[in-house]
């Protein structure tokens, strides 16, 4: 309804408004100065409503202001056919409202001083004086813009034809600073007028008027009298004061905008300590970050276009009046949220990393400031404050895209602190990240201690946090984030890594049953790799007091993976301790390697007791035992039988069989002629063969008939004949495989399919060896194949 009233007044208003123009134009065209006055003064007076709404009254103000352009040319002409200026300027005053006198005075007064029959000083003091009759916040505002607009070309400056001396220019200067104190005045008690239950009414409105006050800031700043000298001691005084008095929220907000964005950088960075100071004194309901930010952004755009205006960051102290000004308006503002605070010392830091990207120190200070702050909150609960800090954190990690140089900043952890575990662990992921995608080198023990300290949350487990509550996908991609960082450990010198190698058990076993599988891991294969760069012979390089000797890696590893038997591991444990074990035949430990077995022998009967991990785990022990070579006869002999009993004990016959003939290989090593044993080798496949032959009855007993399983049994026992004839083995003759052919043969005519193929691509291989020349010819021609026809 209230819009259609504001639609209905405007059309009436512009009607009138063009009637009265187009009478205005008529008396113009017919040089009628009289009625040229009565009909414009007629035509104003539409402007003395009061029933539009900002916007709409622009429109309407936007129409008479066209039409006062072409009176003013008028006046102009009429003064070059003889008319007095001084005779024109009394004739307007008798106008008999006085909006449309003011208007008027206006457009002759802009007239009067392009004569320069005057000066300029006393016109504008005289128009900028009388306009204060008008004291109705809209119409005011109206009247005093058009001031701005019909004067701005007007002024005395250097260089323009209406150049004078320099009190002229003080006295223009001092023209726009009254009428932008005047103007601020009326735009201020708009917001008072009125019920209190349409102030976000009235606040909208102001925002739509804001640029008419905005407007006096830019032309100060096209002044060219205006140099550094009078912008520190009279113009940003004078406005500042105007802005900090007028107690207004939108107002002060606005202004200081308009001051950041009208005025050279570099005023502002000579001037820096004035501006700061009067934000402290704003409203508590200002946002003071939107201000500081703009200034530090442009700022920080100056600093990074000109390479020359640097030196006067460091001349004029610009970090140090930053954080002292913030501090103010934190200590100022005591309803400041979180969230609010660290916003501030986050635009701080960006500055601080734009144009003090050197001066970690500046930056350290920032995030300590931070902390003092953040030390009468306690942990941030706030998502949007943890947010900021998350943000705030970042930072830095983006900039040097190096967490070496992170670790420099002490008040860095301190900062994370603050936050709650789930959001201390999203920075410690994004931390561990930076890493990996840079491939940051984190080379001495000393960064290690620091770096796990900042990426505890990942690591370690918290009293009354459950980690069963995490996605278990979510969970294993961060440990595997870890597993990566520990490799990205790493220092030339073998005592320095093991340092860090020692850091990082310190840190990784305070995890729990969860984590400790996943990153124990990681951490003994990094140590293995140090102990092939240690020296293993009775002279150690480093001393006798040297930590990295591979004796010593290797007892900190048993100590290390001992811990995973504990957490329901004993899989994992087990293979790790194989992997130990090689590692001390590689350095000749012989007692070392022994204990590594033992223990994994211990896990083996105690902890396993799944049929099918039993059979991978005999196969791993099987297969590392074949590799080693520092244990004497008695040691190996010892872990041999002890294999071969845990091979007959499997669940299932055909485990057995392939567990024992796997054992085999346990008395024939090719490049150890005194590990060499071809009766036991023998003795071990023909024991498989009993295994596979019972298996065989037991299946023919509960079917009825053999199976393809028992056969494939034969045929894999007859390759493992066929390996040892090839190496040589004497005990391995061609009756012993003749034999097991043939009953390959009879037990497949019992079976419909299944071992053929396999037995199939055997023989083929059998006959592919008969017919070539040399050595493995000659041994394959002791094998009788007319049954293979």
């Amino acid at each position: 309804m209230i819009a259609d009233d504001d639609e209905k007044w405007l059309t009436a208003a512009t009607a009138a408004v063009k009637q009265n123009a187009f009478y205005m134009q008529r008396a113009i065209d017919s040089n009628n100065l009289k009625d040229a006055l009565k009909f414009s003064a007629q035509m104003l007076s539409e402007l003395r409503t009061s029933k539009l709404a900002p916007h709409k009254y622009y429109e309407l103000y936007i129409r008479a202001f066209n039409e006062l352009g072409k009176l003013e040319i008028f006046f102009r002409e009429e003064t070059g056919r003889g008319c007095s200026i001084a005779e024109l300027y009394e004739l307007v005053q008798h106008a008999g409202n006085i909006l449309p006198r003011l208007y008027l005075l206006c457009t002759i007064g802009s007239v009067y001083i392009k004569s320069k029959d005057v000066t300029a000083t006393d016109i504008l003091k005289d128009l900028v004086e009388m306009c204060r009759a008008v004291q109705h916040p809209l119409r005011g505002l109206f009247l005093r813009s058009y001031l701005t607009q019909v004067t701005r070309d007007k002024l005395p400056s250097i260089g323009s034809e209406l150049e004078g001396d320099v009190d002229a220019h003080m006295n223009a200067l001092e023209f726009v600073l009254q009428n932008f104190t005047e103007m601020n005045k009326l735009w201020v008690r708009m917001q008072h007028q009125g019920p209190s239950r349409e102030k976000e009414k009235r606040e909208k409105e102001r925002n739509e008027l804001r640029d008419l006050v905005g407007k006096n800031l830019h032309v100060l700043s096209q002044l060219d009298g205006v140099d550094l000298g009078i912008y520190r001691d009279t113009v940003l005084p004078r406005i500042l004061e105007q802005v900090v008095n007028c107690k207004d929220e939108l107002a002060q907000c606005y202004l200081m905008d308009c001051i950041i964005q009208v005025f050279p950088d570099d005023f502002h960075l000579q001037t820096l300590d004035v501006l700061l100071g009067a934000c402290p004194q704003l409203q508590s309901s200002v946002d003071i970050k939107t201000v500081l930010s703009g200034l530090m952004e442009r700022l920080s755009n100056y600093a990074a276009s000109s390479v020359e205006a640097l030196p006067n960051f460091l001349q004029v102290e610009a970090f140090s009046k930053f954080n002292y000004a913030i501090g103010k308006v934190v200590e100022a503002q005591v309803d400041l949220s979180a969230s609010a605070s660290v916003t501030l010392y986050l635009f701080l830091l960006k500055f601080t990393l734009h144009v003090y990207a050197d001066r970690l120190d500046y930056v350290d200070q920032v995030l300590g400031s931070c902390v003092t702050q953040l030390s009468a909150t306690g942990k941030l609960c706030d998502d949007k404050a943890a947010k900021q800090i998350i943000t705030f954190l970042r930072a830095p990690l983006e900039k040097y895209n190096s967490v070496v140089t992170i670790l420099k900043l002490t008040n860095y952890p301190r900062v994370m602190e603050y936050l709650d575990h789930e959001t201390n662990k999203a920075m410690a992921i994004i931390i561990v990240q930076s890493i990996l995608e840079n491939s940051t080198h984190i080379a001495t023990a000393n960064e290690v201690d620091a770096l796990f300290e900042l990426t505890k949350s990942l690591i370690k487990d918290f009293d009354g946090i459950i980690d069963d509550e995490v996605d278990e996908e979510d969970f294993q991609e961060e440990q595997n984030s870890v597993a990566r960082l520990v490799h990205m450990l790493y220092n030339d010198d073998p005592e320095e890594m093991y340092k860090i190698i020692f850091t990082v058990r310190k840190h990784i076993l305070t995890g729990g049953p969860k984590r400790l599988p996943l990153t124990i891991p990681p951490l003994v294969f990094s140590a293995l790799k140090l102990i092939r760069r240690v020296p293993s012979g009775d002279e150690n390089p480093f001393g006798d007091d040297a930590s990295a000797t591979p004796k010593k890696i290797l007892q900190l590893l048993n100590e290390t993976v001992e811990v995973l038997s504990d957490v329901s591991a004993s899989d994992l444990a087990l293979r790790l301790y194989l992997q130990c074990a090689q590692a001390a035949n590689d350095c000749g430990l012989e007692a070392v390697a022994y204990e590594f077995f033992t223990k994994a022998y211990l896990l083996y009967e105690e902890e396993i007791s799944d049929s099918k991990a039993q059979v991978t785990a005999l196969h791993l022990i099987i297969g590392t035992l074949q590799r080693m070579r520092v244990f004497n006869v008695e040691n190996r002999d010892t872990l041999t039988y002890k294999a071969q009993g845990y091979s007959t004990k499997l669940l299932k016959k055909p485990d057995q069989c392939r567990a024992v003939y796997e054992c085999a290989h346990l008395f024939w090593a090719d490049e150890c002629e005194n590990m060499k044993d071809g009766e036991r080798v023998v003795l071990c496949l023909k024991r498989a063969q009993k295994i596979a032959d019972a298996a065989q009855k037991m299946t023919t007993a509960s079917r009825g008939t053999s199976s393809t399983g028992s056969v494939a049994l034969y045929v894999e026992l007859l390759n493992k004949y066929l390996y040892f004839l090839e190496k040589g083995n004497p005990q391995v003759t061609g009756d012993t495989i003749q034999s097991l052919a043939e009953l390959i043969r009879s037990e497949t005519k019992k079976v419909e399919s299944g071992a053929g193929p396999f037995i199939n691509s055997t023989l083929r291989y059998m006959e592919f060896q008969r017919q070539q020349d040399g050595g493995m010819s000659e041994k394959y021609q002791k094998i009788k194949m007319e049954w293979f026809e």
